[in-house]
């Protein structure tokens, strides 16, 4: 698991499920890599420059038209609307999880 923010937000209209196309950047280790994410709760402009906590040594896995590189982690909430999980304070991109 690695810190990732996230650096683009676009819509995946093509889903099954609503969700949005994200880019995450890993720093320059392990560079840009796309998810799409399930987390319709945030808007793209919430999104757009969080750090997230993401699995990144899955293999990829198609999802519709987007090849989905990492998985980006979150847990549901009492309603069961998903909430990524995020570093409290800044840290260094692409920094391991223990």
């Amino acid at each position: 698991m690695r810190v990732g923010r996230v650096v683009a937000v676009d819509d995946f209209p093509e889903a099954r499920k609503p969700a949005w196309k994200l880019t995450v950047d890993f720093g320059p280790e392990l560079g840009r890599r796309s998810s799409s994410a399930q987390v319709t709760n945030y808007t793209r402009e919430e999104l757009e420059g969080r750090l997230v906590v993401a699995v990144v040594n899955f293999p990829p896995r198609q999802i519709g038209p987007v090849m989905s590189e990492v998985l980006v982690l979150g847990a549901p909430d009492e309603s069961g609307q998903v909430i990524l999980l995020r570093p409290s304070s800044d840290v260094p991109l692409g920094g391991r999880i223990f």
